[in-house]
C-alpha cells in the first residue's frame, strides 16, 4: 500500500493595501475568517515580505538619504541613484558582483541576492521616491505572527516569510524563505537509505523555500 499526501493552495481575500503601523494579525486573522477551509494545527501562511515590511514600517525616503562617496562612486558605476546605492550599502555586508543595473551583495541577515532585497515597485512614491527594505528581523516578525494569530485563532499555524530571490546560473526569481516561525525549515535525510538501502550522505531538503516557491506562484 502506498501513502497519499495532497497540498492544497488557498489565496488570502480582501488583504488592503498595508502602510506603517497596520495590525497585519488583525488584517490576516479576518481574511483567515473568510476562507471556505477550517484552519487547523501545522496549517502553513506564507506572507510576501513586502506586507511585513510595509507594516513594520521600513520604507524610507530617498529624499532623507545622503549617500557616501562611496555611494556616489558606486552610483555611477552602476548607473544608479547613489542614495539607494547607499541603502544597499547599509543594509549589506559584503559586494559580490556589480555591473551597470545592478549590485550582487551577501545582506547582513546573510542571504545572497540583488540589492540587498530593497524594492522600489509597488510601494507609494507619493511624498517623493521611496525604497522599501526586508523586514528588520524576518524570523521575529514570523514568531510576532505566529503568536499573535495563536492568540486570535487558538491554532498553531506556522508562518514564512518569502521574497522573490535570483539564482546562479538560471534565469527568473523564485519564492524563497527569508523569515520562518513553526515549521521545520530543512528535512535533514543525511544517514539515512534510499529505496534501495543506499546511504544518502548530502540530501538536505529545504521545506521553508519548498513551500515559499509553491505559494510564490499564486502571489
Amino acid at each position: 500500500m502506498t501513502s497519499r499526501a495532497d497540498l492544497a493552495l488557498h489565496v488570502l481575500p480582501g488583504i488592503p493595501l498595508i502602510v506603517a503601523g497596520d495590525d497585519l494579525a488583525a488584517i490576516l486573522h479576518a481574511s483567515l475568517a473568510r476562507l471556505p477551509v477550517r484552519l487547523a494545527d501545522g496549517d502553513v501562511l506564507v506572507l510576501a515580505q513586502k506586507i511585513v515590511s510595509k507594516a513594520e514600517g521600513r520604507l524610507v525616503r530617498l529624499a532623507d538619504v545622503v549617500a557616501s562617496p562611496r555611494a556616489e562612486e558606486l552610483g555611477a558605476e552602476t548607473q544608479k541613484d547613489p542614495r539607494l546605492v547607499q541603502l544597499i550599502l547599509d543594509e549589506s555586508t559584503e559586494i559580490m558582483r556589480k555591473r551597470p543595473g545592478m549590485l550582487l551583495v551577501r545582506h547582513r541577515l546573510g542571504n545572497v541576492g540583488a540589492h540587498a532585497g530593497i524594492d522600489q515597485s509597488n510601494v507609494d512614491h507619493a511624498d517623493g521616491e521611496a525604497a522599501l527594505l526586508l523586514p528588520e528581523d524576518p524570523d521575529a516578525s514570523a514568531q510576532r505572527l505566529h503568536d499573535a494569530l495563536y492568540a486570535l485563532t487558538g491554532r498553531r499555524l506556522a508562518v514564512i516569510i518569502a521574497d522573490s530571490m535570483n539564482r546562479a546560473w538560471r534565469l527568473g526569481t523564485i519564492g524563497g524563505a527569508i523569515g520562518c516561525h513553526g515549521l521545520q525549515v530543512l528535512d535533514d535525510l543525511r544517514g539515512s537509505g534510499d529505496m534501495y538501502g543506499r546511504e544518502l550522505k548530502v540530501t538536505l531538503i529545504n521545506r521553508a523555500d519548498s513551500i515559499a516557491a509553491a505559494a510564490s506562484l499564486l502571489m
